[in-house]
């Protein structure tokens, strides 16, 4: 097992010091205390009113959080609460951008995950990413996440700045996407939040080097991706595969339409180097518009559970949710329950 990253397996307890300012225990808004031991889920539990989509008490209380030492309990409310649908679909166009820098892309070619297993690859790696976006890294649940993706990730050989580049995607993407197609953007507060999170999320998977604002690491990306999005066989297998997964979860007449409508929400720097076309523009002028029409709706109706939790939500590979967090993952890493 080698792994170009000597603290990809540093455990929480290694992170109770301060880090560039960001407290690490972030605890949920000092709930935590409060509730009943092995509570998986520390705070309050809202419930939506009949006559309204959602409860003004999320947006009060996270007015009210610390940007920087509630920034887990902050990320749960907006997860779990007012974005849960959009959330997700951000994450996996996170995801699918990751596909256009060759190292990160050959890398994933090279596992065969995605030809072999892929519906289950994706099931592990959302379900390993929801867990701690759910419950942060102070609840177990979260803590052992991010152990188990750290011990996943020490069998291979992962340069800092191709993590770098995916804890990035993390951040930008979610924001990027409730500007454009959520019934509301994040707020300045949330956004302070939202980077300080994945910034210690990145600490506890020992990455170095993490810019310590979003402009700077903005640039940083830059530079990286002039280096690394390049066209090259192995991001467009990866990322092929990827839309047939997708496809997969439609009926047959309308597979077709999935790579196109897939195409046009991704950034334009992404095309050449998975080697991929721009889609019709009127499919996505369409999908922009329909995204943006159903944004609106959302203001005033809503039919997703309230809250939504991962315990809750369908799961192809696992259904009823049954599984256990240190047996996700590809067969040689997966672990017992310590």
């Amino acid at each position: 097992m080698n792994n170009s990253l000597p603290g990809a397996s540093l455990q929480s307890s290694e992170h109770e010091r301060d880090t560039s300012g960001v407290p690490a225990g972030c605890p949920f808004g000092g709930h935590a205390r409060n509730e009943r031991a092995g509570a998986d889920m520390p705070g309050p539990t809202y419930r939506r009113p009949f006559w309204r989509p959602r409860s003004p008490e999320v947006r009060r209380e996270i007015s009210r959080l610390d940007a920087r030492r509630d920034c887990q309990r902050i990320v749960h409310l907006l997860t779990a609460y007012e974005f849960p649908f959009d959330m997700q679909r951000a994450n996996e166009l996170a995801l699918f951008h990751t596909f256009g820098s060759r190292s990160v892309a050959r890398l994933l070619d090279r596992t065969g995950e995605f030809n072999k297993r892929g519906q289950k690859r994706y099931d592990d790696t959302r379900l390993l990413i929801a867990h701690f976006m759910e419950c942060g890294w102070d609840v177990e649940t979260g803590r052992r996440s991010i152990e188990h993706m750290n011990h996943i990730h020490s069998f291979f050989r992962i340069s800092n700045e191709d993590f770098l580049f995916v804890l990035w995607t993390f951040i930008d993407f979610p924001i990027r996407w409730m500007d454009d197609f959520g019934w509301r953007s994040f707020t300045a507060h949330e956004r302070e939040a939202w980077f300080y999170y994945w910034c210690e999320i990145g600490r506890r998977m020992g990455l170095q080097g993490i810019p310590e604002s979003r402009a700077a690491y903005d640039d940083y990306i830059r530079a990286y991706e002039a280096r690394e999005f390049v066209p090259n066989e192995a991001s467009h297998r990866v990322a092929q595969a990827t839309i047939d997964i997708m496809a997969a979860w439609f009926p047959r007449p309308l597979r077709g339409l999935i790579a196109p409508i897939s195409l046009s929400l991704v950034p334009p720097q992404l095309l050449p180097a998975i080697q991929f076309s721009p889609p019709p523009a009127w499919i996505s002028r369409l999908t922009r518009a329909a995204l943006k029409l159903r944004a609106r709706a959302k203001r005033y109706v809503s039919l997703e559970r309230y809250p939504t939790r991962i315990k809750n939500s369908p799961n192809r590979t696992y259904p009823g949710n049954d599984y256990q967090i240190e047996a996700l993952g590809p067969e040689f890493a997966q672990r017992h329950e310590a």
